[in-house]
């Protein structure tokens, strides 16, 4: 029996219509949710992103602004401008687009970002928060896979979740995220020894290696929870995940596909975390 095809595009279209809604009706109390994305230099890829967050916000109704500078910005500019977007009211979120060029400190940089305006979850003070479990914006990808997860209809309480991935980014903050809602969690990376072991015993399996079907379908549990994270490409050019999909999805109890999974969920979780911090931002009106 095939798995349950967890899609990531559905869920995504569901929330933002929400969202939508709820911009809306903060608008008409006078609160505009606003974010600004600062983008250094001209990666294609970046630009890419940056392009995709700004027609995301414009679909919902966020106040979207590109802050475009030349690469050879110094970090003094850079952090500057970081602190007008601070003291500006009318901005809630701010996103500096990574990767940053080599001469620009990139952990001074997301510090100087304002814990409440910190849509992306990366400063420190978030992350402690997130670890000890006090209220925080949530790194996006993170936040979208517990969301898929939760949506798939099952209780992650109780669950052994392996997380295969150690990142800063992704691995680590999915794992404390599992943790909170309960499950038995186990982190595996680049060093542990027999993999497929502790992969057979997921009831959740979150791969985020970036390794094209590294997760053979005899590597997963029957009837398992598996969230591919990975984003990669096959010899013709095609996306391809962690997983190996189409063996995978015969043995899974749900899947997340590539593309289409847990892609559309990380810039919905960013929009859903702006209209967050305009709403506390603004709690007094």
């Amino acid at each position: 029996m095939s798995a349950k095809i967890i899609k990531g595009k559905e869920v995504a279209a569901e929330m933002r219509a929400a969202l939508k809604e709820e911009v809306a009706s903060l608008k008409e109390k006078g609160i505009s949710p606003g974010l600004s994305v600062i983008l250094i230099g001209d990666n294609p890829a970046s630009q890419s992103y940056v392009k995709a967050k700004a027609r995301a916000c414009e679909e919902i109704g966020i106040v979207s602004e590109v802050i475009k500078r030349d690469a050879g910005i110094t970090e003094e500019e850079l952090l500057a401008e970081i602190d007008r977007l601070n003291e500006n009211p009318n901005v809630h979120g701010i996103l500096v687009q990574l990767p940053l060029p080599k001469h620009i400190n990139e952990k001074e940089v997301l510090n100087r970002i304002s814990v409440q305006k910190d849509v992306d979850g990366f400063h420190p003070v978030s992350v402690g928060n997130l670890v000890i479990g006090d209220e925080c914006l949530l790194p996006c990808t993170p936040y979208g896979i517990i969301e898929l997860i939760k949506r798939s209809g099952e209780d992650i309480s109780g669950k052994h979740a392996v997380v295969i991935g150690r990142s800063n980014i992704v691995g680590k903050p999915v794992a404390l995220l599992l943790l909170q809602e309960n499950a038995t969690v186990t982190i595996a990376h680049s060093r542990t020894q027999d993999l497929p072991s502790l992969t057979k015993q997921a009831d959740i399996l979150v791969s985020a290696v970036g390794n094209p079907r590294f997760i053979k379908a005899e590597d997963i549990k029957p009837g398992a929870i598996v969230i591919d994270v990975g984003n990669g490409t096959d010899e013709n050019g095609k996306l391809i995940g962690d997983v190996d999909y189409e063996a995978a999805k015969e043995v899974a109890g749900y899947i997340t596909p590539v593309p289409g999974g847990v892609g559309p969920m990380t810039i919905t979780m960013l929009l859903n975390n702006t209209v967050e911090s305009a709403k506390k931002l603004n709690s007094h009106k």
